[in-house]
């Protein structure tokens, strides 16, 4: 998979794996993960799928509705990559964290939904539900950091409200952010994702 990778600075074990939104790239988030945590290493990667000249994780049927076969094998592919990047860059595989926006936190979502602890904890910044009717993995204790907008007419309230019961019922520990907006990122959503990561995933 196309990505970036930046060294973090001596001393912060921790990496953020960026995953952007429909339409993006693996540069769209790095101003984010400055703001999260400047001394980690990042892994940020573009999707393999082209949807009309746009990058995307995996494919859709129509807004909102996913494909699901689509789905399940990018994310194995996905998670395939990450243990082959945490080789080839020498990055600790146990300390990643996911930073994903839209598209990108459906894809990261979707690694909880399939995996039994693929990451050390998920910045989920406008998610969706990414499967319904499945078994999650057990996920005690596991760090959530939802961000959503109240007004988001791509991920409705309800919807959010829906991936945080999944995350909760498998034992996740889920922290959800309410800004009062639509599907755009705002200042304040990263900022209090900052705190909610030096907290539970620094232990500062």
């Amino acid at each position: 998979m196309k990505h970036i990778f930046h060294k973090g600075k001596e001393g912060n074990n921790q990496t953020l794996l960026l995953l952007h939104g429909t339409g993006g790239d693996e540069n769209d988030l790095l101003p984010v993960a400055d703001m999260v945590d400047p001394g980690a290493s990042v892994l940020s990667v573009r999707g393999n799928v082209d949807e009309n000249g746009m990058n995307r994780f995996f494919r859709r049927i129509r807004e909102g509705v996913f494909d699901e076969e689509d789905l399940v094998y990018r994310t194995q592919e996905l998670y395939n990559f990450i243990n082959e990047a945490a080789m080839e860059h020498g990055f600790d595989r146990n300390e990643v964290t996911a930073v994903g926006y839209s598209n990108g936190a459906n894809i990261a979502a979707s690694l909880l939904y399939h995996y039994n602890e693929p990451l050390k904890g998920a910045v989920l910044l406008h998610p969706m539900v990414p499967r319904r009717g499945i078994d999650l993995p057990p996920m005690e204790g596991f760090p959530v950091y939802i961000g959503a907008g109240s007004n988001d007419p791509i991920c409705p309230p309800g919807e959010t409200e829906e991936l945080k019961k999944h995350l909760e019922e498998a034992g996740a520990r889920v922290e959800l952010f309410w800004e009062k907006q639509g599907h755009q990122l705002t200042r304040t959503e990263i900022d209090n994702a900052k705190e909610w990561y030096r907290k539970h995933i620094r232990g500062e």
